[in-house]
């Protein structure tokens, strides 16, 4: 797997020159598989520039997954420019709801006066697959969906391929158990061994005092997972709207010596807007 982040920051995008190493665009992550497929998990404003990559590179056939339907997931999506292409197919999977959740979220997305091009006017190949079992495929990656412990609830994923794994958890509450979330302990045996975890990371424990019941993780709470999940590498993400590049080296230096005092073997990384990684 291939696995490369186009945005990293959460609730809203920013810019400015305190926003340069981990970037300003919202949720958005590429995992190309050794089977050729692309897939596209989230449409935050990093969308924008992956959908400029794939063109320039004369990709244009993908599979899409959403973990939720909250704004900052979505509202780079009519900035695709695949999507006003002919040539293009889109594959959208029915996660992590059922019935026509994708088409809806995604039409009311483009809906006036919201965006003056309708879903329905596109003109790209949409096609709509069943929502989530509890394992599907897609090419030679295997996809194990989890319910995230969040306000409106949604998916986490785990995504298999030649024996290496990668878990991707953003916009979940380790601290909480919102209706329809899991326990800690069900998202540590999710990410049991995994080769990457990427898990939202949004607040310091001061910041979380205040925020308890929002849908997001204390990075502290973060490390104690990875840690007890046993994971090869951790990339800390859904960056705090205001966390500058300064605040967000200072976090991944605390959380390098807490492993290093622990004597835990994982590698920290926050996830910067083009932060890459082959498994």
């Amino acid at each position: 797997m291939y696995i490369k982040c186009w945005g990293s920051r959460g609730s809203i995008p920013v810019s400015g020159k305190e926003y340069l190493v981990y970037g300003g665009d919202t949720t958005c992550v590429e995992i190309a598989t050794k089977s050729n497929d692309i897939i596209i998990v989230d449409a935050g404003t990093g969308i924008r520039r992956l959908g400029n990559h794939l063109i320039e590179n004369n990709l244009y056939k993908y599979n899409f997954i959403f973990t939720h339907a909250h704004w900052d997931h979505l509202m780079g999506f009519p900035f695709f420019k695949p999507l006003y292409s002919k040539r293009a197919e889109f594959y959208m999977h029915r996660c992590p709801f059922h019935s026509k959740f994708v088409e809806t979220i995604l039409s009311k997305v483009m809906a006036p006066p919201n965006f003056p091009v309708k879903y329905s006017d596109l003109k790209a190949k949409i096609v709509h697959i069943d929502a989530c079992p509890t394992e599907f495929e897609i090419g030679s990656v295997k996809i194990i969906p989890i319910p995230i412990s969040h306000p409106n609830n949604g998916s986490g994923y785990k995504f298999i391929e030649d024996g290496k794994t990668f878990v991707f958890l953003t916009d979940n509450e380790l601290g909480f158990v919102h209706s329809g979330g899991l326990p800690m302990k069900s998202y540590i045996d999710f990410s049991k061994d995994a080769d990457l975890l990427i898990h939202d990371a949004e607040y310091t424990p001061k910041e979380y005092e205040r925020k308890i019941e929002w849908g997001h993780s204390v990075y502290t709470d973060v490390l104690s997972l990875a840690f007890e999940a046993g994971v090869k590498k951790l990339g800390l993400f859904h960056l705090n709207q205001e966390r500058t590049d300064r605040e967000m080296n200072k976090i991944v230096k605390i959380c390098k010596h807490t492993a290093a005092e622990k004597g835990y073997n994982t590698e920290f990384l926050g996830v910067t807007c083009d932060t890459t990684y082959i498994l």
